[in-house]
Formats: structure tokens, sequence, C-alpha cells
């Protein structure tokens, strides 16, 4: 091998190799040849194994792949591009001991390679092409070795003519990268309006979209947020939490005055406390919520009048066909109606960030201090920190029929720009709701 060295990110090389082996329809050694390179893809935040989500964590760690025993394991690294054209590629790898025969594809493409260098070493693959601007990816599989473990990868290399235009992937904050795009619908209330004291929204999810730590978050306010969790291949949840007004990640450290207080709760519902991102007041109903199927969510908000807000929520299934008491919670320190109204979509483990999810969100309305139904029609599309900074580009949202929707993950190509306005068709079904009676 030559001389040791790596590729960092936006440095331009050109790398010199021979004596390597390599196939690309017919096995060939290639020798003298210059491959440019000018991006480094961390496979830490970048690359996920496609055969087995729950391997991720075992083998995609700190520094990179590592651990990696099985045949079976196929490993795929993703970036976008907005340029077509040539695309050179290496890995940077070493093996802990023996050899190891790696089988590397891109675009219907293979090469084989045999790599034995115990050393970290840039190692060049090819050059492929790309006939399309978009969402990309290179798989690694292992075929053989001789020792106990196929190599480490710390990073891909790519360069040449798709590198000359914006390369797009996760360069940091890769738990957050690889957990994905978080995507939003801010609903527009009309000016006219009264305050909101009700919220009523409708999610339904597509078949196959029931994607694994998927939420799909339908009724969001300024202290909390209401909607249906994919937990595990045998629990889903319907979630209800509520916000302290003191800011901490640690519910332990909430001052009596501050926390939230449980006012009722529906049967069969948890109640309890939650932390990591702001704490509170937490619920949630245990229920296998389908695809297909049109649930529905209403959340009231009310000021108590002594300086507290007390927010309580329903949730209705057709296959119950009744309204559903999740809790009510009291807010201290609090004097508001609802307020900023919104829906959001995220995924919430770093092992399924590689796979698409969608929602649809219809039928949207508030009941005012007014004592009228008001229907929201108008959205702001919004994502976060993730999409902003473009460790991600897969995420998209707007109208659908009559509904509006919101899709991430999966590194599909298109992208809806971000604080972008959208509308649906009105007329939809103002929600018959007898508030007195709900439970």
């Amino acid at each position: 091998m030559n001389k040791v060295f790596k590729v960092g990110f936006a440095l331009s090389v050109v790398l010199l190799f021979a004596g390597f082996t390599s196939s690309c329809q017919q096995n060939q050694v290639i020798e003298n040849e210059k491959l440019q390179l000018s991006t480094s893809i961390p496979t830490e935040g970048n690359s996920w194994v496609i055969n087995g989500s729950e391997s991720n964590s075992e083998l995609i760690k700190n520094g990179g792949v590592k651990n990696w025993k099985e045949t079976e394991t196929i490993i795929r690294t993703y970036f976008k591009t907005e340029q077509t054209g040539n695309l050179n590629i290496a890995i940077y790898a070493k093996v802990v001991s023996g050899s190891s025969e790696m089988k590397i594809t891109c675009k219907n493409r293979t090469e084989i390679l045999t790599i034995e260098n115990t050393d970290w070493d840039t190692i060049p693959v090819g050059t492929f092409q790309i006939e399309n601007p978009g969402y990309h990816f290179i798989e690694i599989q292992g075929l053989k070795k001789s020792g106990e473990f196929f190599p480490e990868i710390e990073s891909i290399l790519i360069g040449g003519e798709v590198t000359n235009g914006k390369v797009y992937f996760a360069k940091d904050d890769f738990y957050w990268g690889r957990r994905g795009p978080s995507v939003h619908l801010n609903f527009q209330v009309p000016e006219n309006a009264g305050d909101a004291v009700y919220f009523y929204n409708e999610i339904t999810v597509p078949e196959n979209n029931d994607v694994l730590s998927s939420y799909f978050m339908a009724n969001g306010f300024g202290q909390g947020y209401f909607g249906i969790q994919v937990n595990s291949e045998t629990e889903r949840r319907v979630l209800f939490s509520v916000w302290s007004p003191y800011k901490t990640d640690n519910p332990n450290d909430i001052p009596e005055d501050q926390k939230i207080k449980l006012l009722k709760k529906g049967e069969g519902v948890y109640t309890g406390e939650f932390g990591n991102e702001g704490s509170g007041g937490q619920s949630y109903y245990k229920f296998m919520w389908k695809t297909g199927t049109t649930y529905k969510f209403i959340l009231k908000g009310k000021p108590t009048g002594t300086g507290e807000t007390d927010f309580t929520a329903w949730f209705f299934a057709p296959e119950v066909n009744k309204w559903k008491l999740i809790a009510g919670f009291r807010r201290p320190k609090t004097d508001t109606y609802l307020t900023h109204l919104y829906s959001f979509l995220e995924n919430f483990h770093t092992e399924t960030g590689n796979v698409t999810r969608k929602g649809l969100f219809s039928n949207q309305w508030i009941f005012d201090t007014n004592n009228e139904w008001i229907e929201l029609t108008k959205i702001k599309f919004t994502a976060d920190a993730t999409a902003r900074k473009e460790s991600r580009m897969d995420y998209s949202g707007g109208v659908d029929n009559d509904s509006f929707f919101l899709k991430n993950c999966g590194f599909f190509s298109e992208t809806t720009s971000i604080d972008s306005y959208f509308e649906r068709q009105g007329g939809g079904k103002q929600p018959v709701i007898d508030f007195e009676d709900l439970p």
C-alpha cells in the first residue's frame, strides 16, 4: 500500500494507488491511476445496517463501523448531491487482523476489494456515474475474512464532478443526524378568531408508514403536545404531555409550586413525569392504532382565573366509537388559552432514521371564546435544527388532496422549503361534540 494518510472534509487531494484488487464486471488490477477526492463522509453519522436495524447500535459506534462479523450484514452510507457526473469513491478503513474481501456497490455497479492494512489507510474503490441529483447510497458487504472481524470503516471519501456542487450529509451532532429531521405544521389562526379553548385535529397514517419510533403529533400547543406513537412491534401509544414552567431536563429539580398537577385521567392511562427534552407531566394510553384509519383528537386549554391553566386531552378511535379521556393536567404560573397550535412528525430512535414515514393531518378546527367553530386551513411548514443546518434533507410537507401531510427520514430526494406556506381546501366537517358529555 501507499503511505498512510487520511483525507479530511473539504480537503482536495490526489490519491496515487497501486496493487489492490478490484472487479467491475470483470476483475482487474488498477495501477498508477489518480483518483480525486474532496469530501469525507463519517460513517458514524451517515451509515445504517439496512437488513437489521437492531444491529445499528452494535456496529456503528463512536468512530464509525466496528465489530462487524456477519457476511449477511449490509451497510449503506447516504449523501445527497446537487450535481451529476463522475463520482470517485474511496474508503478510510483498516482490519484488526487478517484480510477481508469486501463488496462495494453504487448505482448498480459493484467493486470487490481485498483489505489487509492494519493501520488506517485510504483505499480507492473507483469512479462511478451519477445520472440524477438527489440522495445516493454506497453499499458495503463483507464477503469473506480470515480474521475475527471485517474492516473498521471510519469514513467514505468521495470526489469528482458531483462534488463541484453542494454535498449534504451529517457532519456533526450525529445523534440528531441519525434520528433524522423533525417537521412541523404551524396552523395559522384567523385574526378575527377569539382565543382558542378547544383544538380539534385528525390523523391518518397511510399503510406501511407506521415505522418503529415514529411520533405523529396531532395537537401541539405552547405548553405541550398530544398524538400517537409506534413504540415497539407490539406496543403503540396515545401520548399527552404538558411541560412544567420550570426549565430543566430533570423532573426531580422542579420546585413543588411549579410541578404539573394531575387532575384526572382515563381508565388504563399511565401518568407520571418526564425529562430529557424539558420536564413536566406525561400521560399515555396503550392502544394498537392502525394504518389507514382516521383518528380524532381534541384538546382543551382554559385558565382557572388564579394564575393556572388546565389542559385536557381526549382521543377518538372509530374501533371504539366514543371519546376516551387521556388526562387533565393543571399547569401553574400559566394564564392562557391554547396558543401556537401545531402538528409534527418525528423519529425518536436513531436505528430507524433510514426509513421513511408519512402522516396525513386533516380537518383542523378550533372552538373559541366566542363559542364559534373556526376551521384552520393554512399552515406554515417548518423543520428542526437537523434540517436547517442541512445535516438531513429528506423532509417534506404541504397539501395532499384535502389534508396536510408531513414526511421525513429514509433519504428520499424531494425537499420542501422551510418556512413556506400552504393552504388546504376548506369546507370540511365541523366537529359535532357535546363538550359536557366528554368524560
